[in-house]
């Protein structure tokens, strides 16, 4: 039960492992969804905004944020994403390594939409990048994409 219509990802992650890891789970989960990368705030701020390298960007549906980032950090992101009229109907997922309580409310006091603890196993790192997809393609409503088909209209 998928949609017909690949969703925009856009991953804010500088862990050149953690990228890997997650484009490998696209990949071997086959995720048909296009996976954007920026490396830290202030590309993530570029790419939402499309200006300066990232005019041509795609309007993100979705954001994996990393919190722990150079520049700006992910909660400044977050603020500036959910500050945004423009933006803030864009899903936020923070998955980041942060156990942190302070981090998880300080997160949702910002309006993520998920707070997600990378696991540092492989295996269960993917199954989580693969739960995250599952849930925000074929559970959730994205905003403007209401009508990709799939079960709208059991009534």
């Amino acid at each position: 039960m998928t949609t017909g219509k690949p969703i925009e990802v856009l991953l804010v992650e500088d862990d050149p492992g953690d990228e890997l890891i997650t484009r490998e789970a696209f990949e071997d989960n086959k995720i048909r969804n296009n996976l954007h990368v920026v490396r830290d705030g202030l590309e993530a701020l570029d790419f939402v905004h499309r200006r300066n390298a990232y005019e041509g960007a795609p309007r993100p549906d979705l954001i994996l944020l990393d919190l722990n980032l150079p520049k700006y950090d992910g909660r400044q992101v977050l603020e500036q994403i959910k500050g945004d009229p423009a933006l803030r109907s864009i899903p936020v997922v923070v998955l980041t390594t942060s156990l942190a309580e302070e981090d998880i409310l300080r997160s949702y006091e910002l309006f993520a939409n998920a707070y997600v603890s990378k696991p540092v196993d492989l295996d269960r790192f993917m199954a989580v990048i693969r739960q995250i997809d599952d849930f925000f393609v074929t559970v959730v409503r994205l905003p403007g994409r209401a009508s990709l088909g799939g079960d709208d209209d059991l009534r």
